[in-house]
């Protein structure tokens, strides 16, 4: 079954309109404009996790609510193949074009009651990117498991190869990206507290 960046989009407008709240009250509580929220409903542009994590705090749900299929209470094995054959996202990197650099596998989407989110991450290459950086509650945990990726965190800049890797508080301002003209693969494991 693929998910894409549309299932996404009707999962929040659905959650939202459940709770009937408005998209500017939607806007409000997360911070974002309402612009944004209508792009990301329309399926036009899913920029990064930010924004996702602020509207899923805004409507009372855990980030993963907008990528499960079925909530299962014991452990969730995720197999390769099914990992490349099933779900993944594609976010934008907040680019106007709407330029896909990230595409993300969900590695336990089903696990219900969850506060970690874990993806493996395919980054591709970008020449000239244009970053905007994202901040919002928890921790981020990224293994490079090929390629090279730099990471800006606050006013520093990391490089990570291939075995390297970075644990920090999502609080500070920061953009994941391959190196200039890399590819990269990593796992990413994204903390929120609910």
């Amino acid at each position: 079954m693929q998910q894409s960046k549309n299932v996404v989009g009707a999962k929040i407008r659905g959650f939202r309109e459940s709770k009937n709240i408005s998209v500017e009250e939607i806007a409000q509580r997360s911070g974002l404009s309402v612009e944004q929220i209508n792009s990301i409903e329309n399926d036009v542009n899913l920029p990064s996790l930010g924004p996702l994590i602020k509207i899923a705090r805004a409507l009372g749900v855990r980030l993963g609510t907008f990528m499960d299929d079925n909530d299962a209470l014991g452990p969730v094995v995720c197999r390769a193949a099914d990992r490349e054959a099933n779900t993944s996202i594609s976010f934008s990197n907040g680019a106007t074009d709407a330029r896909k650099h990230m595409e993300y596998h969900p590695l336990a989407q089903q696990k219900a009651g969850r506060h970690m989110e874990p993806f493996v991450i395919d980054i591709n290459p970008e020449q000239n990117p244009e970053f905007q950086l994202s901040e919002h509650e928890g921790e981020e945990f990224i293994f490079v498991m090929s390629g090279e990726v730099e990471i800006i965190y606050g006013k520093d800049k990391y490089a990570l190869h291939e075995g390297d890797s970075i644990f920090y508080d999502s609080i500070v301002k920061h953009h994941v990206h391959g190196a200039p003209g890399k590819s990269a693969k990593i796992l990413a494991v994204v903390y929120i507290p609910f």
